[in-house]
């Protein structure tokens, strides 16, 4: 490092030792602010930014602290059935509050939620509907917590539910914590991959509770950019997907023409024989892998 810049390394304030980068300074080194998540894909924990995959564990629990929840269960609904390989796409129709579709939402399927035919048992795979239930949060990692904030999207199955003591779904989880007086922000949780599950499934129980400045902390990462994108974007726009364009409809092929029909000439007294005329044709953020010592590089 130069010695221009071996100044701001010493004496540097405490107040700036934790602060994230504001949206000029980012603004100015051109890259933007970067779109972080957890996904669950195939029972293994991967990190993805701006949609790649930079990193991934395959531990089966990892220690997390929720910062935020959106406030509602959402919806989504793909037309189509996904298969291993397929380009990521948009989702044809979703709701952030499971009422009412989005007002992004070009091709809405119904008015409400609750009236839709894709809402209905059975319209998805067997007996699943086809627009799945999903709860956004925005986390920070247990041993990190002034570090990044991811967005970690959880399907019903994770959601909902009685479970079993220490194995929890999200929501008896969330009701556990609070018939205590506690904020489930002020307390380091576990999930877990329950292997009994065909499908990638989260249960969850706490580990402990944090201290006054590590809730502070907490309370700080639930009020950045990135924790309000995380509880408020669709999985499709953190990662920067775009909706397919609808299909344009094919140009007719231009018809031959019909022969011109003439009038019939008057014999002549010595008529000659005329050469049929031939038809005419038509023409056609902090570098990731010091963050989780435990992530194997992809």
């Amino acid at each position: 490092m130069s010695n221009e810049l071996a100044i701001l390394d010493i004496g540097l304030p405490s107040y700036l030792k934790t602060m994230e980068l504001d949206e000029t300074t980012k603004a100015l080194m051109g890259g933007g602010s970067q779109s972080k998540r957890i996904s669950i894909k195939g029972g293994v924990w991967r990190m993805m930014v701006n949609g790649k995959e930079v990193a991934k564990n395959e531990d089966r629990a990892m220690n997390v602290v929720i910062a935020a929840a959106a406030p509602k269960v959402s919806r989504t609904f793909y037309i189509g059935t996904y298969k291993e390989g397929d380009e990521p796409v948009a989702p044809t129709c979703w709701s952030a509050d499971g009422d009412v579709p989005d007002a992004k939402v070009k091709n809405p399927q119904a008015k409400r939620c609750m009236d839709c035919e894709q809402n209905v048992k059975g319209s998805g795979q067997g007996d699943s509907r086809a627009c799945r239930f999903n709860q956004r949060l925005a986390v920070v990692l247990a041993n990190d917590i002034a570090g990044d904030v991811f967005q970690l999207t959880l399907p019903g199955a994770s959601i909902f539910g009685a479970g079993e003591s220490g194995k929890w779904p999200l929501q008896t989880y969330a009701k556990m914590i609070g018939s205590k007086g506690i904020p489930i922000t002020a307390v380091v949780t576990e999930m877990r991959f329950d292997t009994d599950s065909a499908t990638p499934k989260l249960t969850f129980k706490p580990v402990k509770v944090l201290d006054a400045s590590e809730h502070q902390a907490v309370i700080a990462q639930a009020n950045t950019e990135e924790a309000k994108r995380a509880i408020t974007f669709t999985v499709s726009e953190m990662d920067g997907v775009k909706a397919k364009p609808k299909a344009e409809p094919k140009a007719e092929e231009p018809k031959a023409e019909e022969p011109e029909v003439k009038a019939e000439e008057p014999k002549a007294e010595e008529p000659t024989k005329r050469a049929a005329k031939k038809q005419e044709e038509a023409e056609p953020k902090k570098d990731l892998a010091s963050i989780l010592e435990n992530w194997d590089d992809v």
